[in-house]
């Protein structure tokens, strides 16, 4: 007798999960630690020549760690939030599987003596590394590009930015070529990349998670040490959080941060300010939309939501760009330094472009900026008290075109004033998750960021639960030509 129900429809594969599913699967015993690192690495093998995004694959110190885990498991050991899951690790964060390359030719050398503090920990729960993703130069550049690895293309839209500087992170992930991984946010380098491949993204506060570690480096300079954070990406706020909460918490080697106890509960005010045109600077009617989508399915779901700005963010922004570039043209960048002839022709052109168009400081401006950082900070703790949670764009422009940053110190400006604020949380050091709404009608991923008051990374993920809960995960992205 033939049957003509519909057959089953085919299970989903591993490599299509999330890194919390992956976990409770591997411990239930339903699959394998190794089978689940096949899966992801013959996803990689398929996808990466064509968007370019992993950097180096580990299959064989993969499935070894795979292998251990199985075993740990097998004999009734103690097992963490994410034993046995692949993770994935941008270039800029050592892991002594390979260089830290930072995506610049001349880095290219041994191996660091030791992970970074982040992969220690992830390791420490039973996570494997699997793969290092792409980067621009140093991580400046807000598209991903170098002249070590090349371009990582968007998957939604090859012609548009994929971001950066956590670009290849977030492809890989948008993909299914990791399920989690580690990224770091000087500028929106964790949010903006986010945005353009329909994922989530947590930015930290400012002292949350380590970021320094003495070595023969020189020293992190000041804007490094005051705007740039690590954080996990993922393509669930339950996935981003639960990275979070492995790679949080205070480190000796790092004096910027806190021993502030982490809660992922969140019993706060539920109230929401919505910013839907960032100091009156113009907005992408279809961003603002999103934004307002995005309320309302805060204002369903019980949040008190109401459109109000935060304080002073022109004046924030302009602050930011003024303190990152003036130090990073006398530092970094300077061309007369040891630094610049090293870089790529692209990573070149972009900081001399940006540093034109910039009304850059001396001293006595820089010392104002960190004043008036103060200044701001104190009024959007004020505002933050009643509204735990502001909402706004990542973006106030959808993705620009992925040599659009290229082409002249006015497009270095238009793209600034774009991701206005953005870089606004940067300036401040306070927490944001970005996070997906769907993919538009063309085909492009539309998302949003929650920026919650210093240390409180809990109010944006419980806004970010409702959200989900209501539109959705991240879309996987399958590449043209895949």
């Amino acid at each position: 007798m033939i049957d003509g129900s519909n057959p089953s429809p085919e299970p989903t594969p591993w490599w299509a999960r999330s890194a919390t599913e992956l976990a409770a699967a591997i411990s239930a015993g339903e699959v394998t630690s190794r089978a689940v690192v096949e899966s992801f690495l013959g996803r990689v093998e398929r996808i990466n020549p064509v968007v370019n995004a992993a950097t180096v694959v580990f299959p064989e110190q993969a499935l070894d760690e795979a292998d251990k885990a199985d075993k740990m498991l097998a004999s009734g050991g103690d097992v963490g939030p994410l034993h046995g899951v692949p993770f994935s690790v941008k270039e800029n964060i050592d892991l002594t599987w390979s260089p830290s390359t930072s995506g610049v030719a001349a880095f290219q050398g041994p191996p660091p003596p030791e992970d970074d503090v982040l992969v220690t920990r992830m390791r420490a729960v039973g996570a494997i590394p699997i793969i290092r993703t792409n980067m621009p130069d140093l991580g400046m550049r807000w598209h991903t590009d170098n002249a070590l690895f090349g371009e990582t293309l968007n998957p939604w839209d090859p012609s548009r930015s994929c971001g950066g500087s956590s670009g290849g992170e977030a492809v890989a992930i948008a993909t299914g070529m990791s399920p989690v991984g580690l990224g770091n946010d000087y500028g929106g380098s964790l949010r903006l990349p986010a945005f353009a491949a329909g994922i989530c993204a947590l930015r930290p506060t400012l002292g949350r998670v380590p970021l320094y570690r003495p070595g023969p480096t020189p020293p992190i300079p000041l804007t490094g040490q005051l705007f740039a954070v690590q954080g996990p990406m993922g393509r669930t706020v339950d996935d981003v959080a639960t990275a979070f909460g492995v790679i949080q918490g205070p480190d000796l080697d790092d004096p910027w941060t806190s021993p502030v106890p982490w809660s992922d509960a969140y019993a706060g005010p539920r109230r929401v300010a919505v910013v839907t045109n960032p100091a009156d600077g113009g907005i992408d009617p279809d961003i603002a939309a999103v934004v307002r989508r995005a309320a309302g399915v805060l204002a369903t779901a019980g949040w008190d939501v109401e459109e109000v700005e935060p304080p002073r963010i022109a004046d924030a922004a302009l602050f930011w760009r003024q303190m990152s570039t003036s130090e990073l043209e006398s530092d970094l960048f300077n061309p007369d330094g040891p630094i610049f002839g090293l870089l790529s022709e692209g990573a070149r052109r972009y900081m001399s472009d940006n540093i034109a168009a910039t009304e850059t400081v001396d001293l006595l401006g820089f010392n104002h900026a960190i004043a008036q950082r103060l200044a701001i900070g104190a009024a959007w703790r004020r505002f933050q008290a009643r509204y735990p949670v502001v909402l706004g764009p990542v973006s106030t422009q959808q993705m620009f075109g992925k040599e659009f940053d290229l082409t002249g110190p006015e497009a270095t400006t238009e793209q600034w004033h774009a991701h206005r604020l953005l870089v606004t949380v940067n300036l401040l050091g306070l927490p944001s998750l970005a996070i997906p709404l769907g993919v538009s009608a063309a085909g492009l991923p539309e998302g949003v960021q929650l920026i919650g008051p210093a240390f409180g990374e809990a109010a944006c993920l419980a806004a970010g639960r409702d959200i989900e809960a209501a539109v959705g995960r991240g879309s996987l992205a399958e590449p043209a030509g895949a």
